[in-house]
């Protein structure tokens, strides 16, 4: 879990005349000073905050009221343009505050001259957070039961306070809407990565004429119903990973074909798990666990996601298989499967999984024996059908999986192995995008705004507002990071 991704049974849609139409303008709650804090408290931004209330379900005005925390980081130039960057976290379920108070940095030079704005998602953060605990254990269980006791759970916990229906993305493009009217910008820049790259499109979709430009950094396009690919995309970033590794002359000398490791390993582990005793890398206590190939499987998926995760894979599969140290392994898993309650709000992220996803996968088509021979398996997919069959659904627009068509300017940002939104799902988004440009960082993962020079190109994009002729060319020298030789680092 722990990103983007997979999604029931029937669902409300909204007319298109209603969707489109733009909110009622609502009294601005006055901004105060507020600090962004990284969810580790690593760092904090200063900034200026509100709480900006907006009804729960927008069919019912007059019940529940919920506040939306909104988040103004000023421009450091007193001559700030006009049109402001809005930043969209990914998730479903990150919140735009923290993702942005874990990546300031990467927006430095257009903080410069333009505001920040960032909205929790409705569900999201300090916006009315819908947050359970669900480790990725209980998502890779072979036993439904587990998982449906916790969703249950779950909802008893969010009822009191909560229509869980009415946190769906058709619902949150409404929300900024209402957010950018009330702070008085004619126009908005956006930035959105992962899922937030479906809002961005969505928000585009419903007001194009107050969307100057767009960066998608991870695609999620809208056509697609995410997670039925998703365990064969994850093998596919696995293996090219492999590959890099061996065409790297130091990575292969010293571990020869990690995808031959990496298969004997998956093998020696479905036929039995491996007992290890760790200390735990959280509370330092020690901790004894049987180590299973689901165990492995959740591993494999999140070191994955970025270069810093994949560099460590040849390493620890060859102390696990070669060595019969699964210490490492072990720590990680200790590490991925930590409750994401308190960052990650998984009841948000169930709602818009299971009223915009799930619902719409092909489920006569799906080649279940290819997924089989991946490591994440069908386990996920399954549980994840199996999650939605209990959860409420929500409003999703008519057109909600439409191609976009536009001819507002978007930049787009894929990662050569990324392991949950591959090159491919950025063309199959561009096809109706007039005014487009795809750029790939072969070899990257998730997610490209920390990839060096990467931020250069996104102050040239927003500052034109255009691509015909964006100087992208610093990309083509970005590389991700080399593998790690021995647990010092790599090699020289």
């Amino acid at each position: 879990m722990l990103n983007l991704f997979f999604r029931c049974g029937a669902l409300f849609t909204l007319g298109l005349a209603a969707a489109s139409a733009a909110p009622a303008p609502a009294a601005t709650p006055p901004l105060r000073p507020c600090q962004l804090e990284h969810p580790l408290h690593l760092a904090t931004v200063p900034a200026q905050c509100m709480d900006f209330p907006v009804a729960e379900n927008p069919r019912l005005p007059g019940g529940r009221q919920i506040n939306l925390r909104v988040a103004v980081v000023p421009a450091i130039n007193r001559s700030k343009r006009p049109d402001p960057l809005f930043v969209l976290a990914g998730g479903p379920g990150t919140a735009a505050g923290a993702f942005y108070a874990q990546s300031a940095g990467a927006f430095s030079r257009i903080h410069r001259d333009r505001d920040i704005v960032l909205v929790d998602q409705r569900g999201t953060g300090m916006s009315h957070p819908l947050t359970c605990a669900l480790t990725e254990a209980e998502l890779y269980d072979e036993d439904d039961a587990p998982l449906l006791a916790q969703t249950q759970r779950c909802l008893a916990a969010l009822s009191p306070y909560a229509d869980v229906s009415q946190y769906t993305t058709s619902l949150a493009v409404q929300d900024l809407e209402r957010v950018r009217a009330a702070l008085g910008y004619p126009l908005v820049n956006l930035y959105g990565v992962s899922y937030g790259t479906r809002v961005a499109q969505h928000y585009l979709r419903r007001f194009p004429a107050r969307t100057r430009a767009v960066v998608l950094d991870g695609v999620v396009p809208p056509q697609l119903a995410l997670g039925v690919s998703a365990a064969q995309d994850a093998e596919d970033a696995l293996a090219a990973a492999f590959a890099r590794c061996v065409r790297d002359p130091l990575c292969h000398a010293r571990f020869g074909d990690p995808a031959a490791t990496y298969r004997a390993l998956r093998a020696a582990l479905a036929a039995h798990a491996v007992p290890v005793s760790i200390a735990d890398p959280t509370s330092g206590e020690r901790v004894h666990m049987d180590f299973t190939s689901q165990q492995l499987a959740a591993v494999l998926r999140l070191l994955v996601y970025a270069p810093a995760g994949t560099a460590l894979l040849p390493l620890l599969l060859h102390e696990a298989l070669v060595n019969r140290d699964f210490t490492a392994l072990a720590a990680q898993f200790r590490l991925v499967s930590r409750d994401y309650a308190g960052e990650f709000a998984i009841g948000m992220h169930n709602t818009v999984v299971c009223s915009e996803d799930v619902p719409f996968y092909p489920q006569r088509t799906i080649d279940r024996a290819a997924l089989a021979r991946t490591f994440m398996g069908t386990r996920q997919l399954d549980g994840l059908i199996t999650l939605c069959r209990a959860w409420p659904k929500g409003p999703v627009d008519a057109d909600f999986h439409a191609p976009l068509v536009s001819d507002v300017p978007v930049l787009l940002l894929s990662g050569g192995a990324d392991p949950v939104t591959p090159p491919a799902f950025a063309e199959q988004a561009r096809r109706g995008l007039h005014h487009s440009l795809h750029v790939v960082l072969p070899g990257f993962g998730h997610g490209q705004l920390t990839v060096p020079c990467v931020a250069r190109v996104l102050e040239r994009f927003y500052e034109r507002a255009a691509v015909d002729g964006l100087d992208v060319a610093c990309t083509r020298e970005a590389r991700p990071q080399a593998f790690f030789l021995t647990r010092n680092g790599p090699g020289p």
